[in-house]
């Protein structure tokens, strides 16, 4: 209790009340402290407790009643609480009910909406869906033919050039579909049908030309599965390609380049596109399992084997080739591992694209707007296509009902306005286009012009092949035109100041680069072009021009009026007259024989009024005439036609100013002297060098010397000198190392040039040649020039080496005697039966041999030179050691005979009219002299008869008209309403047609038997060997010309031999496998006409015994005819005991002079022969000898000539005096294979006029 525990209190208190005190005394009273202080403790918390234990009694009692009221109150709310659950219920589904309708509502609504959207998207649809869709039915009915034809097309036709690709898909592709009842589209564009006009678009903004050749193009390059060959003379192609492909990284090298197999390896493996330019006509082996797509799967990827290493391969990897050779030979094997697409440009996509630059100068503000006009059409339709093919993809991935697709629905909204957006906008940009278009059409001339003369440059190199110029040099040269032309403010003014200026600004660039025969050849097919297509001059008239009569047969044509007009001649008029101005020309010259034959024989009849047609005929037509009856003068007519046509400009001479050439040049333009006989432009570059103090590195290439060039290259590009290679056709390897240096230099000094001289090769790089300027420098020609030339070498140390006047006498005519012996080669083989390339180096060993003998006749005090010595040296050491015809060498034993005697060392002796050996000391004297000479000579000076400036001329005309026709393409045309084919088609048929049938073997041996002195007769046995060489020809021609119409036809294949016939007959040439086997002839018409007269004279020697006469002509080994003909002569005087070999060829002209068809009876020993023209003389046949030639007439028949075999000791001694011996040959061609043997033609003259004439027998003059 209270009082218990306040009593212990001050116990409590006390200091050692404690369990530690209490624990020192006893552990028990320790005890009992604890025990009172908690029970004291325990009261006090008590006295608390008790009260609150009393009240949760109570509380609890209340909380009893309270819990049984709230249980109560609590089961009355849960029954309330079930009522309420159970209305919540009802009214959940209620409103279920509700939004169920309401969704079904608004989903009907939106179906409503979105049909009224589909109807109102496509209500104009219905028509053209409906009738698309019935196209579409009929185009998957063709889509195997249609499939067919177009696989076929990227598969074969790359090859070839627009006009035969279309031949083949409509000829051939698609008449094999029909005749196998494939159904196929008629006319399919297979450029519709392989591209939409988006990607074409998109190919044009990267480079592709927009014609209709160059999409077919773009579409084999992007669709073939083998890997493409670009046939691309211009680069355009290829500038593409690097377009299109730049953004793939691509990769561009070369089969020559050191790293190339590092390129193909990288390439391979990294799946880049790859492009090898300027290949030739072979591609590197390793490239064979690339081509061949010999992949091999090895784990995850591919790997492919190149030579002796695997490479990994990678699918995005792509390979292009490139060439620049217009017309490369690719092996079958190349052919079917590639696709070979030739990309050469049209002449239609390069008129637009020339028009182009000319409007983007003129006026550029139109050119931009239909440029951006194009890329913006190009993105319009592009977008419509993405549009397009989105909803495609849409409608055929779409599930379930249409209507549920909003987005769908969204897109095919936005389709069809975007549609009609750019509808709208592209009709516009049509017009645009329209107005534009229109503007620019005014400037077409221009672009047609400039276009003309690229396509004849680019025809051009097939004259020789260092004419190349690229379309990147044109096309510089044509801005450069466009501004360098007088302006004016009327564009027709313009337009013409433009057309003028670029016609002759290109002209002299090309000019420059021609030798002299081919300038004035370049001039007039030019002026031929231009008047072509100003329809001012008609296609068909200039092939009537170019051809003449050399399809015709003399004996098949109208009888020639009179004697004095060559058959060649009368067979040109007879050409001429289906030419409608000169449709009566045949019957003119019969009526106006005498006028015509003086205009024929006018010294220049091109200014002559031409009878009959004088006041009728263009200066073409003129020329035409002129070409027809007076061939030689062709050429002169053709300046007057050139320069009427062009202007007097195009025909002048225009000399080299190698200066200007050097100033249009930049460091990576080499500039390439194209070497000719005599000429040299090594001092003109020097000269220049000096002139601009630029040093000069020269090199004569040759074995090893390309490490001294490679050395100068080196250092002069750096330092801003010049390097001249010289005679870089005997280095050509280290030019494909020059070009590339070139191309990929970094940085070449600014002063820096590359000089190059070569003779032509067909093996110089052509990338070189159409990077560079190509320069021709040709030594003048005439005695005066070649004197000038000579003595410009001659010093007056030289003069002054030997102080005495023979020395300064033989010098003169020493180069009086070279430049006579060079200016003969012009006259053909009249002049030098092999034309030699005599130079300065033959003159100088014979001036220092020369020097060397009077400076010993000098020591010797001797009066004369040793003249035999100084001949033979001249003659036979010098000069002939370049001489291997026996002719020829007599010709020079002859020209030292004439020159080198005596007489020459009197003062002022005259080597011939007007050319007087100067007497002086000085050089300045005799290089006047040289001045004061005749710019023209006379062949005379030569020793030739004046007729041979007439041959001179005719052979430069045969060589002009040749080169056009050989350079004028050759693919199909049409002239007359016929094309080429169907020509040569009819020519062939009617050449079949005359085709002499061959001789039968077993009959004609029966035949040969009954002849006199049975098959053995050396003359026999000459016949028989005759029979089988003509049948192996009339075999031949009948074969060929058989195939060839079967090949016409379709029907076999066009061989390269059959289509070089086609080619032959087609410009009225001979084929060359009949050449092969056969004779030579000028025309066509005169090979087949000698064919016939071959078989007429065999076939009638075998069925009618031997002939009185024969037509040496018409043999083929006429060696062998005169070897029979001496052995049987031998046999004759068997008795007489006479050898074989003692027997020598007589012959004698018959006197009085007899005509073969006249002979009564057979020579009674020998043989009489006829067919023979004498060629540089004449023959007097009351005199019976030789005479010279009649002015105008080139070649003289020769009466029947007796030929015969005697002893050689029976020889009458003093023929060599009396008489030439004339060598005969085949044809007019005088070489060792054509050289038959030599005959004794009666002469009162000089036997060396005869020799210095170059006087010979001819079989044909053909």
């Amino acid at each position: 209790n209270d009082e218990t525990v306040e009593l212990l209190q001050p116990y409590f208190e006390a200091v050692d009340y404690s369990f530690e005190s209490a624990q020192k005394a006893s552990g028990n009273v320790a005890g009992l402290c604890n025990w009172t202080k908690a029970m004291c403790s325990y009261h006090e918390i008590a006295k608390v407790v008790e009260p609150k234990i009393a009240s949760l009694r109570a509380a609890e009692g209340e909380l009893k009643v309270a819990m049984k009221e709230k249980k109560t109150a609590e089961d009355k709310m849960a029954e309330v609480q079930a009522g309420l659950d159970k209305m919540q219920m009802s009214f959940d589904a209620a409103m279920a009910e509700k939004q169920k309708l309401e969704d079904d509502a608004t989903a009907t609504q939106k179906k409503m909406d979105s049909a009224n959207a589909l109807i109102t998207a496509l209500g104009g649809e219905e028509a053209r869906w409906t009738q698309q869709s019935l196209e579409f039915e009929n185009q998957i009915q063709r889509l195997t033919g249609d499939c067919a034809l177009a696989s076929s097309f990227v598969s074969y036709l790359g090859p070839f050039n627009k006009e035969f690709r279309e031949t083949l898909l409509t000829r051939d592709f698609y008449q094999d579909c029909i005749g196998r009842s494939i159904p196929v589209t008629e006319n399919l564009e297979v450029s519709k049908f392989l591209v939409e006009d988006s990607e074409v678009s998109e190919w044009n903004m990267e480079g592709l030309p927009t014609d209709e050749l160059s999409i077919q193009n773009g579409i084999m390059v992007t669709r073939a599965t083998r890997y493409p060959v670009l046939v691309d003379p211009q680069g355009q192609g290829m500038v593409w390609i690097k377009s299109r492909e730049e953004r793939n990284n691509l990769r561009v090298t070369n089969l020559g380049e050191r790293m190339f197999r590092n390129h193909l390896e990288d390439s391979l493996s990294y799946g880049k596109p790859m492009l090898i330019e300027n290949i030739e006509e072979s591609l590197d082996p390793v490239l064979e399992p690339v081509l061949e797509k010999r992949h091999i799967r090895k784990g995850k990827g591919f790997i492919i084997a190149l030579a002796d290493k695997e490479v990994d391969y990678t699918e995005t990897f792509n390979l292009f080739c490139t060439t620049r050779l217009p017309n490369p030979h690719y092996s079958p094997e190349m052919s079917a591992k590639v696709t070979v697409i030739d990309f050469t440009v049209t002449i239609v996509g390069l008129e637009d694209q020339l028009l182009g630059k000319l409007i983007l100068k003129e006026k550029h503000e139109l050119e931009e707007q239909r440029l951006s006009l194009i890329e913006e059409v190009s993105n319009y339709k592009k977008k419509i296509k993405q549009l397009e093919d989105d909803l495609l993809f849409r409608l055929s991935n779409s599930t379930g009902n249409l209507l549920d697709d909003t987005e769908l629905i969204d897109v095919l909204a936005i389709t069809k306005q975007t549609a009609q957006e750019v509808n709208e906008k592209l009709v516009v940009a049509s017009e645009t286009n329209a107005k534009i278009t229109e503007a620019c059409e005014e400037y077409r001339p221009v672009a047609h012009r400039a276009a003309l003369v690229y396509f004849l440059i680019a025809e051009f190199t097939t004259v020789n092949c260092m004419y190349q110029t690229s379309l990147r040099q044109f096309n510089e040269l044509y801005e450069q035109s466009i501004d360098d032309s007088a302006k004016a403010t009327m564009p027709s003014k313009r337009i013409a100041n433009i057309i003028d200026f670029l016609t002759y600004h290109i002209y002299l660039y090309i000019q420059r680069g021609l030798f002299e025969r081919h300038k004035l050849i370049f001039a007039l097919m030019l002026t031929n072009k231009i008047l072509i297509s100003a329809k001012s001059v008609k296609a068909e008239n200039v092939m009537i021009f170019l051809k003449g009569g050399g399809s015709l047969d003399i004996a098949a044509v109208r009888k020639k009026p009179k004697e004095w007009l060559p058959d060649a001649s009368w067979l040109d008029a007879v050409a001429l007259s289906s030419n409608p101005v000169f449709l009566d020309l045949q019957d003119s010259i019969y009526r106006n024989d005498g006028l015509w034959r003086q205009w024929y024989d006018q010294e220049a009849p091109e200014l002559a009024k031409i009878p009959d047609y004088e006041d009728k005929i263009t200066k073409f037509e003129r020329m035409c005439v002129v070409k027809a009856i007076r061939q030689d003068r062709t050429l002169i007519a053709a300046q007057d036609y050139i320069s009427d046509a062009l202007g007097q400009q195009f025909v002048e001479s225009v000399p080299l100013n190698m200066e200007s050439t050097w100033m249009e040049s930049h460091p990576r333009c080499p500039l390439i002297c194209l070497l000719s006989p005599g000429a040299d432009p090594t001092k003109l570059i020097e000269d220049l060098a000096k002139k601009r103090k630029i040093k000069v590195f020269g090199v004569s290439m040759g074995q090893g010397q390309e490490v001294i060039a490679r050395k100068y290259m080196a250092g002069a590009t750096v330092e801003g000198q010049w390097v001249l290679l010289q005679n870089m056709h005997l280095g050509l390897n280290y030019l494909l190392e020059v070009e590339q240096f070139l191309v990929k230099a970094e940085e070449l000094h600014e002063e820096f040039r590359l000089w190059i001289t070569a003779e032509p090769h067909p093996q110089f790089p052509i990338g070189l040649l159409q990077m560079g300027i190509k320069v021709t420098n040709e030594a003048p020609v005439g005695m005066k020039a070649g004197l000038r030339n000579s003595y410009s070498w001659v010093t007056q140390d030289m003069l002054d080496v030997v102080q005495r006047y023979e020395w300064r006498q033989l010098l003169y005519i020493m180069c009086f005697l070279h430049s006579s012996v060079q200016e003969r080669r012009k006259f053909g083989p009249i002049g030098w039966n092999i034309p030699y390339e005599f130079n300065q180096s033959d003159l100088s060993a014979c001036t220092q041999f020369l020097q060397n003998h009077l400076i010993e006749m000098d020591a010797k005090k001797a009066n004369q030179p040793t003249w035999a010595t100084v001949r033979y040296m001249i003659s036979a050491i010098q000069y002939g050691g370049r001489i291997t015809d026996d002719m020829d060498q007599l010709m020079m034993d002859t020209y030292a005979e004439k020159f080198f005697h005596s007489a020459v060392l009197e003062k002022g002796y005259e080597l011939f009219n007007n050319y007087k050996v100067p007497d002086a000391a000085e050089i300045a004297f005799f290089r006047q002299s040289v001045e004061d000479l005749p710019s023209q000579e006379s062949p005379e000076i030569f020793g030739l008869h004046t007729n041979a400036d007439l041959t001179f001329r005719t052979l430069q005309v045969s060589g002009g008209v040749n080169t056009i026709i050989e350079t004028m393409p050759k693919s199909g045309g049409s002239t007359g309403g016929m094309t080429r084919e169907e020509m040569v088609d009819k020519t062939a048929e009617d050449l079949l047609s005359k085709v002499p049938p061959n001789f039968p073997k077993e009959e004609t041996m029966e035949k040969l038997k009954k002849l006199p002195g049975g098959p053995a007769a050396p003359l026999t046995v000459h016949l028989r060997q005759e029979i089988d060489r003509l049948n192996i020809i009339i075999s031949l021609t009948r074969k060929t010309l058989g195939n060839l119409r079967l090949a016409i036809a379709g029907t076999i294949a066009l061989s390269s031999d059959l289509i070089e016939a086609l080619n032959a007959l087609f410009d009225a040439r001979i084929p060359s496998q009949f050449t092969k086997k056969s004779w030579e002839a000028a025309t066509l018409g005169n090979w087949f006409s000698g064919l016939l007269q071959r078989f007429d004279q065999l076939h009638k020697w075998i069925n009618t015994g031997r002939p009185k006469a024969y037509w040496l002509t018409g043999w083929f080994n006429p060696q062998g005819f005169l070897t029979a003909m001496k052995q049987e002569v031998n046999r004759k005087h068997a008795a007489d005991k006479w050898a074989l070999d003692d027997v020598v060829m007589t012959s004698e002209v018959t006197h009085p002079p007899r005509d073969f068809e006249t002979l009564r009876e057979s020579a009674p020993e020998g043989v009489f022969v006829y067919g023979l023209f004498l060629d540089g003389c004449s023959w007097h046949n009351r005199e019976n000898r030789m005479v010279d030639s009649e002015p105008k007439k080139l070649f003289t028949p020769l009466p029947v000539l007796h030929v015969t075999g005697v002893q050689a000791k029976d020889k009458k001694k003093d023929a060599a005096l009396s008489n030439y011996a004339a060598p005969g040959y085949r044809v007019k061609k005088r070489t060792g294979l054509n050289y038959i043997d030599k005959f004794e033609l009666r002469t009162e003259d000089a036997i060396t006029k005869w020799i210095l004439r170059g006087v010979a027998l001819l079989c044909t003059t053909d």
